[in-house]
């Protein structure tokens, strides 16, 4: 059990966490969630032990493990996929090496017999003799084929390197699992094998993590932490973000007796509890939601951006053709071939084997081609108007200008040039006050997409191209952009790896390879994922 006692920690401006008290017990797995800035990230490094706390402690039986994912993708170069993953349990590979070089001195004397008896001994209690076996099966699981497992770490993707260490973090079941983001840079493959793994890991797992669909498959708790405090939420992400904003409307509703509030909570409890699936973690929330008090459900104190695209006309009868589209960037061929409709109220995900094809065919289709090479067709219908969100958007914001003067450039509408419209609209963007005259050149990852998505919202098009959108936004702010993207009118174009993202907003599916694509027109994410013969189609398609 891991247990956090009195924990607090200062700094000199601000105090991040205040007497916090709470317990991780093993069969649980808990998904830790502030708002941006909270401390999420902190504070596995406390408990880890690589931030000391101002107050008080954490503690774990002496005899249990601790296993942690780091997003240092490019540590240990110059070894093998399988020595890292090994590395997990550092005690055993500690143990093999020092017998290793023991068995590899000339003078092996008595004593060293000795010392490598006893070494042998604790090898084999901590399942030595397994451990290459059990690491290459994890790599193997993870989608790193067994050729891979003796090449140097250097010779691996980016996406490769995600891959080892979270092998290595969930290497010779740990007795207590934190992961950062556990999800970024995996594809849909790996995420569902890690999302069957958490579900039946029987020890402890503390998760930070951006994806909702997986924090609603493998978490039985939320850890909420606000107002300084983590507060344990039986139940999903899900469970969380509605009942606490059903009791923040509750809480707003003055009108309404307290009797019909407790009613209202009772029926959405119940109402979450009957729709529980059948998997070992969702059976398991059923039965704490049963038992959960109605005094346990209260508001949070989370902002919500306010996303909402409206369209200055409707598509006519053409949105989009694509035909022989061939992308080359830095002289290699990205995608080559590629044909496919899009019609008017076509919602579509592009699916790649990499970023690198989802980037280049909404670059290419945006009309973003410096550095590109691009041949073939690309005829958008003539009622079609675009506005594009691109993944890397630093030529966007190369600016000294501040927020509301940035914005103001965007303005179509004479009645909108006006400076109480504009601090309000990026008020309800989360941009409060003087939040407005900041230099766009120093805003962080999440305000610059946000601003972007202003501009979009000002422009009125109806056609939205948006690369990986999700990239950098908290929580509430993915939450807002899909409520705002699934309610458009219009037409999408989008990349993303947030499978809940894709599921909810996209009716066609667009699947790229180095050479063609597979167009699935009508047809939800899930549909893709489940149909069998597709899904050897694009593994044909990606060989």
């Amino acid at each position: 059990m891991l247990t956090v006692s009195d924990l607090s920690l200062r700094f000199a401006d601000r105090e991040l966490f205040k007497e916090v008290t709470i317990k991780f017990t093993p069969g649980n797995c808990y998904g830790l969630i502030g708002a941006n800035g909270a401390g999420k990230s902190t504070f596995l490094k406390i408990l880890d032990g690589e931030i000391q706390p101002t107050t008080g402690g954490v503690s774990l039986d002496p005899h249990e493990r601790m296993s942690v994912l780091r997003q240092n993708h490019y540590d240990y170069e110059d070894q093998t996929p399988l020595d890292v993953v090994m590395m997990g349990n550092a005690r055993l590979f500690e143990v093999r090496d020092a017998k290793d070089a023991l068995y590899a001195k000339e003078d092996f004397t008595e004593q060293d017999g000795e010392q490598a008896a006893l070494l042998e001994s604790e090898f084999a209690e901590l399942g030595g003799w397994e451990a290459e076996t059990d690491a290459a099966q994890l790599l193997e699981s993870l989608g790193i084929e067994a050729t891979r497992h003796y090449d140097l770490m250097n010779t691996l993707t980016e996406g490769e390197h995600v891959k080892v260490l979270l092998a290595k973090a969930l290497f010779g079941k740990p007795d207590v699992l934190l992961l950062d983001e556990p999800t970024n840079g995996l594809d849909i493959q790996a995420i569902n094998w890690l999302e069957d793994f958490l579900i039946n890991f029987e020890n402890t797992v503390i998760v930070v993590s951006h994806d909702r669909h997986f924090l609603n498959n493998v978490c039985t708790y939320m850890a909420d932490l606000d107002f300084g405090k983590i507060k344990l939420y039986p139940g999903n992400y899900d469970f969380w973000k509605e009942s606490s904003e059903l009791a923040l409307k509750l809480q707003s509703d003055a009108n309404r007796k307290a009797e019909e509030k407790v009613k209202e909570l009772q029926d959405f409890i119940a109402r979450f509890s009957a729709n529980a699936s059948k998997s070992k973690q969702a059976t398991s929330r059923k039965k704490m939601l049963d038992k959960i008090e109605i005094e346990e459900i209260v508001p949070s104190s989370r902002k919500y951006p306010f996303v909402k695209f409206d369209q200055e006309r409707e598509i006519g009868n053409d949105l989009l053709t694509v035909k022989d589209l061939t992308v080359k960037q830095d002289g290699e061929t990205v995608i080559e071939g590629v044909s496919f409709i899009l019609n008017p109220l076509d919602k579509t995900a592009f699916i790649g084997q990499n970023d690198i094809q989802t980037t280049a065919i909404l670059r290419a289709v945006a009309g973003d081609t410096d550095g590109l090479e691009v041949s073939g067709e690309i005829k958008w219908g003539v009622t079609t108007s675009q506005s594009y969100l691109p993944k890397d958007n630093t030529k966007d914001f190369d600016s000294d200008d501040d927020i509301l003067t940035w914005l103001r450039q965007f303005v179509e509408h004479k009645e909108e040039d006006d400076n109480t419209f504009l601090r309000g609209f990026l008020g309800r963007m989360l941009f409060k006050g003087d939040d407005s005259l900041k230099k766009v050149k120093v805003l962080s990852g999440g305000e610059k997409v946000r601003c972007m998505l202003s501009k979009m919202m000002l422009q009125r098009r109806n056609v939205l191209i948006l690369d990986d959108p999700t990239n950098h936004l908290d929580l509430e702010s993915i939450s807002s952009l899909n409520e705002g993207l699934t309610s458009f009118k219009g037409s999408i174009l989008f990349a993303s790896h947030d499978h809940e993202f894709i599921q909810t907003i996209a009716n066609h599916i667009v699947v790229l390879g180095a050479k063609g694509c597979i167009d699935r027109v009508n047809e939800t994410y899930d549909d893709y994922l489940e149909n069998k013969d597709v899904q050897q189609k694009v593994a044909d398609l990606w060989r």
